[in-house]
């Protein structure tokens, strides 16, 4: 080191400090407690140490305990019971093996490019959803406060999906399972079973009736299901005990309810494999259809459960994001957990059509068995001549192929007459053709195929524990994505409103567990995301590649990854991802309009599902849902607009310097994402970039009026700010 060098050091400190004597000499004599604030300087290189990694002056956001239970907490959220249930039948439904192309195609479309976009924001400004959104432009504050209603209506239904996922384990723990038979009604005179499950299936009537003890209709309330009710309450009690130390207590429960689903699934497919049946269902699930993939619908569907698969829009990417630290190569992570996502479906694909097909064949076989049966009787009777049937043939045990044979000859013989023999074809195809998603894959036909294993209540026990710890991963990404901006926002306790926010879903979420919740489950599953996310997602592509700016976005993520992200992003965030939504939103409203807005009520007497269409007040609970979910937009870019919130009130706690820059956030945070209510530009915000040596330390909580230019203290910065985020609104 030179001789002189701490000459040179002292002097330069000297000018800091003058600089500083400056700036407090230009302060309003009135603001005593400004003028009370004391700087500090740091003379000591060795002490030159990041502010993220452990100086005084660091805030006290909390952190991951490590990158696996990052990662866990992210593949928790975006693997859900989505990835089980409807996954399977998009891809039966769209051409097979064929649906996965247009699946990959988007993924790499708008699912990776989006899915990074809002991890970067979440790590890059370390704030929920309200912060960050607010931070980049205040006109766009409200997508964040969107995200958090939309979270909230999805949260509502969601654990009561879980709620009946534990009814279902709760009742698993018996042999035979209770839905392994139709339930005998006796009278005066004799015993007879129960006509709703005769006419439908005992899987299906438990669902319907012992379950949900489902109404006729939505008009028809019927009371609590006190039983789905004590299930809905555990479910809360569940989240509410796991989120309420936020990612410190949940954080540590993503190493179960994270991995716990793949170990069942491994499971279940090597015990699909060893069933008969399996092999051909996975077969024909894989059958490549290609002339399908030219259909525009199977491309919607397949955006859609993209967008879906991986959270985009609900904000608990973001905050989980926010938990990192700043230099985490979110790329990598963005990429690897939409992988995961998409070999997850896969991996739950397989079993499935392993068990569908199974299930299948037992079928199939006792279609054979009844139809040889009516076959025999038309041979005794003389309706059809024993010279027809090949002499191999043995009815006693035929196989598949020869009922084939002998159905195909008598089809030819009876060419008019073979419509009232009432014969059926009895193919295996035919079985798995028939599409089941969402709840009648899970409660019925799952269910019913899993009475056919060797110990079966085993098998019952852990597939319904599985769709417990899909659904609450999915449902701690939920959560965190209100309480996470909440929180950052509004500087309440955690633990307060953690508790105050389950209580309040609890209670709105009992209209979901009266006898025609399930129809409300429906309401809100089709209305209340679907439209709002997508316009979402559309604002914050925009926010970020016109409002901050693409450019200034790249550089940002150079500063934060320790290199420059493929040009690819570049093009994708600025032209492609922002066309294919739009697109996309077109698309879902057209269906929208060409769908009759309606759900499948169950009928008692017929045992059969009936369309029936909403009626007024349940169009207007639709629309609602959805105008709700997307109001916040529009209504703080007016409040902004109009100036209706005063730009010059804010307060700015405690200023960090690092050459010249501001470099810390304030400890005192009303000035930062509460700009939405104090009226800061993010201009006026500190960055998030921290820095080493030099900061103010806080002795009171004053209150600064900005400069006439909208931005504090730009006259006395030392330097160039390159890094620090601007609006351009």
């Amino acid at each position: 080191m030179p001789k002189n060098s701490k000459v040179v050091k002292r002097e330069l400190d000297d000018e800091v400090i003058e600089s500083v004597k400056d700036l407090l000499s230009n302060e309003d004599s009135s603001d005593d407690a400004f003028k009370k604030s004391e700087l500090m300087v740091d003379d000591q290189e060795d002490k030159d140490v990041d502010v993220e990694e452990g100086s005084d002056v660091e805030d006290e956001r909390p952190a991951w305990n490590s990158k696996l239970q990052y990662i866990l907490a992210q593949v928790g959220f975006s693997v859900g019971l989505g990835n089980v249930w409807r996954f399977p039948y998009l891809c039966q439904k769209n051409g097979g093996g064929a649906y996965l192309v247009p699946y990959l195609i988007l993924l790499l479309i708008i699912g990776i490019p989006l899915f990074f976009l809002e991890l970067s924001v979440g790590q890059r400004i370390r704030r929920g959803s309200i912060g960050v959104w607010n931070y980049i432009s205040p006109k766009l504050g409200g997508i964040g406060f969107a995200s958090c209603v939309v979270c909230f209506f999805v949260a509502l239904y969601y654990n009561v999906i879980i709620g009946w996922s534990l009814f279902y384990f709760s009742q698993s723990f018996q042999h035979p399972l209770p839905w392994d038979q139709c339930p005998l009604v006796k009278n005066a005179s004799h015993t007879f079973i129960e006509p709703e499950c005769e006419k439908s299936s005992a899987t299906t009537y438990y669902w319907y009736r012992e379950a949900l003890n489902i109404s006729s209709s939505l008009s028809e309330g019927g009371g609590l299901n006190w039983k789905m009710t004590i299930c809905l309450l555990a479910a809360w009690v569940m989240v509410c005990l796991a989120m309420i130390k936020g990612i410190q207590s949940s954080g540590k429960i993503m190493y179960f309810s994270s991995l716990f689903p793949y170990v069942v699934l491994m499971c279940f497919l090597i015990r699909g494999l060893l069933l008969n049946g399996s092999v051909d269902g996975i077969r024909h699930m894989f059958t490549p259809k290609l002339e399908i993939m030219l259909e525009p619908k199977v491309w919607r569907e397949a955006a859609t459960q993209v967008f879906f698969a991986l959270g985009l829009g609900f904000g608990g990417v973001i905050a989980f994001s926010s938990y990192n630290k700043r230099d985490n190569n979110c790329h990598f992570d963005a990429v690897l957990v939409s992988f995961i996502n998409f070999f997850t479906s896969v991996l739950a694909t397989l079993v499935v059509f392993a068990v569908l097909g199974f299930k299948a064949n037992i079928i199939n076989e006792k279609c054979i068995t009844e139809n040889s049966e009516k076959i025999l009787k038309l041979l005794k009777i003389g309706n059809l001549s024993q010279d027809i049937i090949p002499h191999h043939i043995n009815f006693s045990s035929i196989t598949a192929e020869d009922y084939n044979l002998v159905y195909d000859i008598i089809q030819k013989v009876k060419e008019e007459e073979f419509p009232a023999l009432g014969l059926k074809s009895c193919q295996i195809e035919d079985e798995l053709d028939k599409a089941v998603q969402g709840t009648g894959l899970a409660f019925i036909a799952f269910t019913e195929a899993m009475t056919h294993f060797p110990a079966s209540p085993f098998w019952s026990v852990m597939f319904f524990l599985m769709l417990v710890n899909l659904g609450l991963g999915s449902m701690f990404g939920t959560i965190e994505g209100i309480i996470t901006p909440i929180v950052d926002t509004f500087k309440v306790r955690k633990e307060i409103l953690t508790v105050i926010c389950c209580l309040v879903a609890f209670f709105v979420g009992l209209i979901f567990v009266q006898r025609s919740g399930n129809y409300f489950v429906t309401m809100f599953d089709d209305y209340s995301a679907t439209l709002p996310l997508l316009i979402v997602v559309i604002l914050e592509n925009v926010a970020v590649t016109r409002i901050y700016g693409i450019d200034k976005f790249m550089e940002d993520l150079k500063d934060m990854l320790g290199f420059s992200p493929s040009p690819y992003y570049y093009y994708m965030w600025k032209y492609i991802s922002p066309l294919v939504l739009l697109c996309l939103l077109v698309a879902s409203i057209v269906q929208m309009g060409l769908s009759p807005p309606g759900y499948n009520a169950w009928i008692e007497d017929t045992a059969t599902d009936e369309f029936q269409s909403y009626p007024t007040w349940g169009m207007i609970v639709c629309i609602s849902l959805m105008v709700l979910a997307i109001l916040p937009v529009p209504i703080v870019f007016i409040v902004r607009r109009c100036n209706l919130i005063d730009d010059n009130a804010g307060s700015l706690a405690s200023v960090s310097y690092k050459r010249g820059r501001i470099i810390k956030e304030p400890v005192n945070l009303e000035g930062d994402d509460t700009s939405l209510i104090h009226g800061k530009s993010p201009s006026e915000v500190p960055s998030p970039n921290f820095g080493k040596n030099i900061y103010r330390k806080q002795t009171g909580s004053p209150t600064l009026n900005t400069a006439p230019n909208g931005r504090y203290g730009i006259g006395y910065l030392m330097a160039d700010m390159p890094d620090m985020p601007e609006s351009d609104v």
